[in-house]
């Protein structure tokens, strides 16, 4: 059975001793994804093969090195973990010259890529279906393959997801018909992925502007992970995948009658990166078809926390992680 609450809550700052003895441990492989693109995973094992298996679905820009703390957590919680780098990012194969570009072809490709991953090599090295914890963009990559494959997963929870985009002040009609724009530009005048305007290569915030993480411990633990490997780090996204991406939101809310995994939504209640309002029509509308997803049609929100909540604040990390636990429980 889990462990209690109260264990996870004293392991919330394991020494780093701890938590490099258990990486060590970990399976790291790859396996050829669409258009033979090489995905890299991590995975580590149960001494009983029967124990349940969490898929981690990280977001955009991230590796699974960045999780390290989080799949400490989860493994001493009996869980079997794996985590994928998406195609394009982390230790996976990148789509463009300029490996700094966020780019894909098609957002259809994160899926397949989920697809293969979970058939081919979770599914092969677990007893049961797995439980699936996903962030940001892994939420909307999570919640297209839960739509197209609605008995893979056993129960889910997704994390700040990436349903919409937080465009600020400019209203939501124009700021899709800029990407449009700016897409129809680049196509006409280059062969070359352009950023989106404002973006460029990686350049991470200082603490005192960041609106991912409260927590000054993990936001710079991750700072120094990506200063110290080069290859992962990832800068801003192109007008390509910004189309991409407006693409799959818009099908995530025209399929939601197909989704059919029991699902969890954290909420960020200070996120400023993704469309908190997307969040709660998608709660709305799901808990209206299927009413174990999203209780009380309305997500579940950590109030205070910033974007990152799995790398926040002991007080809202404890928070989503108690609250995970406890649905994954609900569904054992």
């Amino acid at each position: 059975m889990p462990k209690t609450t109260e264990l996870v809550r004293r392991q919330m700052f394991p020494s780093s001793n701890k938590v490099t003895d258990f990486w060590q441990q970990g399976l790291f492989s790859s396996f050829d994804g669409v258009n033979s693109i090489d995905i890299h995973y991590a995975a580590f094992s149960q001494k009983d093969q029967n124990s349940r298996a969490l898929l981690i679905v990280p977001g955009r820009s991230e590796s699974y090195l960045k999780y390290q703390e989080l799949a400490f957590d989860f493994y001493n919680q009996g869980y079997h973990v794996f985590i994928i780098d998406h195609r394009g990012q982390g230790l996976s194969g990148r789509l463009v010259s300029n490996s700094n570009k966020g780019y894909v072809d098609n957002f259809q490709d994160y899926v397949d890529d989920l697809q293969s991953f979970v058939e081919n090599i979770i599914m092969k090295n677990s007893a049961s279906k797995p439980f699936l914890l996903a962030h940001s963009m892994g939420g909307a990559i999570a919640t297209r393959f839960m739509q197209e494959s609605p008995d893979a997963i056993q129960a889910a929870v997704i994390a700040s997801p990436m349903l919409g985009f937080n465009s600020g002040y400019l209203p939501k009609t124009i700021a899709n018909l800029l990407v449009d724009i700016t897409l129809f530009i680049n196509k006409k005048v280059s062969k070359t992925q352009w950023y989106f305007l404002g973006q460029g290569n990686y350049n991470p915030a200082l603490f005192s502007n960041n609106k991912l993480s409260h927590s000054t411990k993990r936001y710079q633990d991750f700072i120094d992970l990506y200063r110290d490997n080069k290859k992962i780090q990832l800068g801003g996204v192109t007008s390509h995948w910004l189309a991409a991406s407006l693409v799959a939101q818009k099908e995530i809310f025209s399929k939601i009658n197909q989704l059919r995994t029991p699902l969890l939504l954290l909420q960020a209640g200070m996120d400023s990166i993704v469309c908190q309002q997307a969040q709660n029509d998608f709660c709305q509308k799901l808990h209206a078809l299927q009413p174990q997803s999203c209780p009380e049609g309305v997500p579940a929100t950590i109030n205070g926390a910033y974007h990152e909540i799995f790398f926040e604040i002991d007080e809202y990390r404890n928070n989503a992680l108690s609250q995970t636990l406890s649905w994954f429980r609900k569904y054992e």
